[in-house]
């Protein structure tokens, strides 16, 4: 089988100019224009091995190769100027690449700026027609699925208002509705589930899964991990414009939540922190967060195992007792763990120097940033307690294979559940209903 998208050696270059002033002097004209040569000449000499001038001159992309099968879904996953917006662009003709190729076999449509070439004096129906040839809709394809469209977007009472007098919500859903229903063997998707509200991003979901199970080919660009697991066969990791690895979703989630943050970031110095209550002891040194991958990281998904790892040195031998307090950004406590409770260090030997490991099986929290708080001390009471004394993020993943989680708006601890449906059986005779309407 051919692949349907193919791309060998894709890079694209900017080239970034200092703003000259809109308004000049006759005087000013003249001395830009003879002064010139002089700075292009001084560009090029400022040109690297490479060709590049490093002060003006950015590579979006460089030497990205990668080939998409029919039928496949693949997400793009990467930090925010990581180039992967570049890469649907170049993909969907909008802008040419400055070097390599990409060929596309199949009627291509994008979602990259949803709500692009609505008019606002136009009417929702006049711009449904608009929009639907902009990208590529013949006229009796618009008129066949206009009944479905609108439905969709849940705007049939306006739909002949014009546009300027919708909301920015009915403004989106509308376009979402036109770009979601082309009849496309090629979807390119960039981070459209980043709008509306959570029943709208739900209802672009299903779709785009529907979209997926016709067998349609589909490149989709997204920072919502859950939807790229849920929805992808494959996944791209891209970072400063270049394509550091291709595999399975999981995998590729991991390496980029891995690189994710600075270096060093799961790991906290603790012998100076701004944190330590007064009074206490200086005696942990530091504290590390591990998760599923074996380098320590701030950045872990909801229901992945969590270790805290916290070194200690004292002059005096003891048996460590270790306390950790989660919480919000806000301060708010969410849980707290501690070996005073389940006296599981109670068997070990004293010791002066150490490393205590707190393991939490599956982190219970929503995606959002959080805070631990720690305390060491013994049987006694805590010689030393700092606060806030590491950060961490929650990330999405898809725990009910669904592509959803419930929203951290509603609270930050998540909790399993499990759902059954028992069909009716008549009371027995004897059991009546109480004044609530239950059994009794």
């Amino acid at each position: 089988m051919q692949p349907i998208i193919k791309v060998r050696g894709l890079s694209k270059r900017y080239t970034i100019t200092q703003r000259v002033d809109e308004y000049q002097t006759l005087r000013d004209s003249i001395v830009h224009a003879f002064a010139a040569p002089l700075r292009r000449l001084r560009a090029n000499r400022n040109r690297d091995a490479d060709g590049r001038s490093g002060a003006s001159e950015v590579w979006a992309l460089r030497e990205v190769s990668f080939d998409v099968m029919p039928g496949e879904v693949m997400g793009v996953v990467g930090r925010n100027g990581a180039g992967k917006s570049t890469l649907l662009k170049i993909l969907s003709r909008i802008t040419e690449p400055t070097l390599g190729e990409a060929e596309l076999y199949g009627r291509v449509g994008s979602l990259l700026e949803v709500g692009t070439g609505f008019h606002q004096e136009l009417t929702g129906r006049e711009n449904l027609f608009l929009s639907g040839a902009i990208l590529g809709m013949r006229r009796a394809e618009i008129k066949r699925k206009f009944d479905e469209i609108v439905t969709f977007a849940g705007v049939e009472e306006y739909i002949d208002t014009p546009i300027k007098r919708y909301s920015s919500g009915m403004h989106v859903r509308l376009a979402f509705a036109v770009a979601a229903h082309l009849e496309t063997e090629i979807l390119l998707v960039d981070e459209v589930l980043a709008v509306g509200d959570a029943a709208f991003q739900k209802r672009c979901l299903g779709k785009l899964g529907d979209v997926a199970r016709q067998g349609r080919t589909v490149l989709f660009v997204s920072h919502n991990m859950a939807t790229i697991e849920a929805l992808c066969d494959s996944c791209l990791y891209v970072a400063n414009g270049r394509l550091v690895a291709q595999g399975p979703p999981r995998h590729m989630i991991e390496h980029y939540m891995g690189a994710g943050m600075d270096a060093g970031s799961g790991v906290r110095d603790l012998r100076s922190h701004p944190g330590r209550r007064r009074g206490s002891e200086a005696l942990m040194s530091s504290v590390a967060l591990y998760s599923v991958a074996p380098k320590p990281t701030a950045i872990l998904r909801t229901g992945d195992p969590l270790s805290l790892c916290i070194s200690y040195s004292s002059e005096r031998a003891f048996r460590p007792v270790l306390t950790v307090g989660v919480k919000t950004v806000h301060g708010v406590p969410i849980f707290n763990v501690s070996d005073r409770d389940a006296r599981q260090l109670a068997s070990c030997a004293a010791a002066a120097r150490a490393t205590v490991i707190c393991e939490i099986p599956e982190i219970p929290l929503l995606p959002g940033n959080y805070v631990a708080d720690i305390s060491l001390g013994d049987t006694r009471g805590d010689f030393d307690i700092i606060k806030d004394a590491i950060s961490f993020e929650v990330v999405p993943a898809d725990l009910f294979g669904t592509g959803r989680l419930p929203s951290p708006a509603l609270g930050p601890v998540f909790c399993r559940a499990n759902w059954s449906l028992k069909p009716y059986e008549a009371e027995p005779d004897g059991i009546g209903e109480n004044e609530h309407g239950c059994a009794s």
